[in-house]
C-alpha cells in the first residue's frame, strides 16, 4: 500500500514539473491565426439599393376640360400604342366641328359661283373685242369716205361713236372680269381661312380622346368615369388621368455609397435581385453615374439643401437591366450588386490580415523625444503604414515581421496583394484584437482553438 501511494506520489510531481515546464516554455508566445498567400480569382463588387423603374413613363394629361365619359383601362392593363385610353365629354367640340365643315361647303359653293361668273366675264370680254374690231374697220372706212367727201359729217360721227364706245365696252368687260377674279380669290381666301379653323375644331375634339403613346403599363388610375378634369398643371388633382410606363426598358434605381461611387463607371456588369421575386438574378449594367451628392436623411441632392450639417452621401446609379424582365413592376424594391473590377489569379490574403503600424509602434528601441499630444497624434497617422505580420521560423521558434504591402482590387473577404508578399506566405490572419497589439519581432504560435459558433447559427 505504501509502495502505490509512494509511487502516486512521484507520478503527480513529475507531472506538476512537466507541466511547469510547458507553461514556462509557453509563456510569452502570442496565439495567432495563420494562414498562407495564395492565388485567387478576385471580383470586387459594389452594392446599392433602390427600386424598380422603367425608363421611360408618361403622365397622361387632360387636354380638354369635360366630364369623363369612358374609362377603357384600369390599373395593371397592357396597353398598345394607338388604343384609346379614355374619352371626355365632347358635344360642343363636335358641333363646331360639324358647323366648320358646313361653313366649308358654302364657301365651295360660293367659289364654283365665282369661277361661273369669271367665265361669264371672260365670254363677255371675247364678243367685246369681236365688236370693237368690228366698229374699228367701219371707222377706218368712214374717215376714208369723209376724206373723200363722200361721206356726210353725221355718218361720219355715228361710225366714229360706235367705235368709241365699242373701246369702252371692252374696257368695262375687262374690268369685270378682274373683279370676278378678285372675288373668287376673295372666296378661296375664306374657304382657306375655314379649313384652318376647322383643323382647330378637330384638334380640340381629338383632344377630348386620351391615346396610348406607346405600348406600356397603367401604373397609376387616379380617376373614375363621372369625374369632372381640367387641363392644368402636371400632376395637380384632376388634371392627370393616368400614367404609363414603357416596360419594354426598365431600370434599377439604385444609391451607392459615396465612398464606393469612384469605382463605379457606365458599362460595367451588375446582379439585381428584387425583394418580391427571390431567389431570381437579374442581369443588367451600369447606364448612368450620377454626379450629385444626395443626402441620405432626405434624399435631396447637397446642392438643394440649405443644412450646413455633415451627414452620409449618396449617388444614384441607374442600371438597366438586360432580360427576363416578366413579373417586374415599378417601385419593388431591389439590390443591384455592380461588378467594378474582376481579376484571375492574383496573389490575394484575407482582409483582416491587413492592419496599420507607425515606424514607432514597430521600433522596438526607446524613445527620448517628447511632442505634444496633438502633434504626436498628426506625425504618427501620417506616417502609419499598411501591412501585414509575416511569419518566419528562426531556431524552431515562430516569430512575425511587420511588412508594408501595396493593395489592388478588394473582394468580398480577401483582397489583392501587388507588392510585399510572395505566394506561399504565411501570414497571420486573426484574430483581430491579437493583430491591433501584436508586436515586432513577437513570439507566437499557431491557434488551434476552433472558432466560436454564434447560437443562433449553431443549427442549420
Amino acid at each position: 500500500m505504501k509502495k502505490i501511494v509512494i509511487i502516486a506520489a512521484i507520478v503527480l510531481v513529475l507531472g506538476g514539473l512537466i507541466g511547469l515546464t510547458v507553461v514556462r516554455a509557453q509563456s510569452g508566445y502570442t496565439k495567432v491565426v495563420i494562414g498562407k498567400v495564395s492565388q485567387q480569382n478576385l471580383v470586387s463588387v459594389v452594392s446599392g439599393t433602390g427600386q424598380i423603374k422603367p425608363k421611360n413613363y408618361v403622365n397622361i394629361g387632360a387636354t380638354a376640360f369635360g366630364r369623363i365619359t369612358h374609362l377603357y383601362v384600369k390599373e395593371g392593363d397592357h396597353v398598345k400604342a394607338g388604343q384609346t385610353l379614355a374619352t371626355v365629354e365632347n358635344v360642343q367640340p363636335e358641333a363646331n366641328v360639324a358647323a366648320q365643315k358646313a361653313s366649308i361647303a358654302s364657301a365651295r359653293t360660293d367659289i364654283s359661283s365665282y369661277l361661273a361668273a369669271e367665265k361669264t366675264q371672260e365670254a363677255s370680254v371675247a364678243h367685246a373685242k369681236a365688236d370693237l374690231e368690228q366698229k374699228h374697220l367701219d371707222y377706218d372706212r368712214a374717215k376714208a369716205l369723209y376724206a373723200a367727201q363722200v361721206m356726210s359729217k353725221q355718218d361720219y360721227d355715228a361710225k366714229k361713236a360706235a367705235y368709241d364706245l365699242a373701246v369702252a365696252t371692252l374696257a368695262q368687260n375687262n374690268a369685270a372680269v378682274t373683279q370676278s377674279k378678285a372675288q373668287t380669290a376673295s372666296a378661296r381666301g375664306k374657304l382657306d381661312t375655314a379649313v384652318a379653323t376647322l383643323r382647330s375644331n378637330v384638334d380640340s375634339l381629338n383632344k377630348t380622346v386620351s391615346i396610348a403613346p406607346y405600348d406600356a403599363l397603367v401604373t397609376n388610375l387616379p380617376v373614375r368615369e363621372g369625374e369632372t378634369v381640367v387641363t392644368g398643371i402636371q400632376n395637380a388633382e384632376g388634371s392627370t388621368l393616368m400614367t404609363l410606363a414603357d416596360m419594354s426598358v426598365i431600370t434599377a434605381e439604385v444609391k451607392v455609397d459615396e465612398t464606393d461611387i469612384v469605382n463605379v463607371a457606365i458599362g460595367q456588369p451588375a446582379d439585381v435581385t428584387v425583394d418580391a421575386i427571390p431567389g431570381k438574378v437579374f442581369k443588367g449594367h451600369v447606364t448612368l453615374v450620377g454626379d450629385q451628392a444626395l443626402l441620405r436623411s432626405t434624399g435631396l441632392a447637397t446642392s438643394q439643401s440649405t443644412s450646413g450639417t455633415e451627414e452620409a452621401k449618396d449617388f444614384k446609379v441607374v442600371v438597366t437591366l438586360d432580360s427576363g424582365l416578366e413579373g417586374l413592376r415599378p417601385g419593388l424594391s431591389t439590390t443591384a450588386k455592380i461588378t467594378t473590377a474582376h481579376k484571375e489569379n492574383v496573389l490575394a490574403i484575407p482582409l483582416q490580415a491587413l492592419t496599420m503600424r507607425s515606424p514607432d509602434s514597430l521600433d522596438s528601441k526607446p524613445h527620448t523625444q517628447t511632442v505634444s499630444a496633438s502633434t504626436g497624434s498628426n506625425q504618427q497617422q501620417q506616417q502609419q503604414k499598411q501591412g501585414v505580420f509575416v511569419v518566419s521560423n528562426q531556431g524552431g521558434k515562430m516569430r512575425v515581421h511587420f511588412i508594408p504591402v501595396t493593395t489592388g482590387i478588394t473582394g468580398t473577404t480577401e483582397i489583392e496583394v501587388t507588392g510585399g508578399l510572395k505566394q506561399g506566405d504565411e501570414i497571420v490572419t486573426g484574430t483581430y484584437r491579437v493583430l491591433r497589439t501584436l508586436k515586432e519581432n513577437a513570439l507566437v504560435k499557431r491557434d488551434t482553438t476552433p472558432p466560436v459558433v454564434p447560437k443562433d447559427q449553431s443549427s442549420t
